[in-house]
């Protein structure tokens, strides 16, 4: 999904990392923002992992899946989540591009944010420590990528 606005896009590359959550859609808001004022691109990466099935003894078992299908229905969703964050901007939306990958989310965002000039993640925090400890995917991103990373956490949250 290309959505192109007005602004000239001179100020290098954002990498944002979407999933369905609270704080994947404040980063992303966070992130289009941000693209804004620099008159960077944005883009907004998604990854999904196979279906899986559980066996016997704990064991499970990747089901085979319409990888297509997935993919279409990722870029939907992605780009309902861009649609409804670029219409919270006032002025021009910067250029976006969604990304949708198999895979984990955290090597995905690494290897996506590879010549970026920001990565921004939301944090979930989903630990006991939450008020002190990042969620994995965001402490993998600050741990790993190669540009700085912003970690945004929704205010009241953890």
């Amino acid at each position: 999904m290309e959505m192109t606005g007005t602004t000239p896009t001179t100020g290098g590359r954002i990498v944002v990392g979407v999933d369905d959550s609270q704080q994947a859609a404040a980063a992303l808001r966070w992130a289009l923002a941000e693209g804004q004022l620099r008159g960077a691109s944005v883009e907004v990466v998604h990854t999904w992992s196979p279906p899986l099935s559980a066996l016997p003894f704990g064991a499970t078992l990747v089901v085979p899946a319409d990888e297509e299908a997935i993919d279409a229905t990722a870029r939907e969703h992605v780009g309902k989540l861009v649609e409804t964050a670029a219409a919270e901007l006032t002025g021009p939306v910067p250029p976006v591009q969604v990304t949708i990958l198999p895979g984990q989310p955290a090597q995905a965002l690494v290897e996506v944010a590879e010549g970026a000039d920001l990565l921004v993640v939301g944090s979930h925090g989903r630990t006991g420590l939450s008020r002190v400890v990042l969620g994995s995917v965001a402490m993998a991103a600050a741990q790993h990528a190669p540009c700085p990373v912003v970690v945004l956490r929704t205010p009241g949250r953890g």
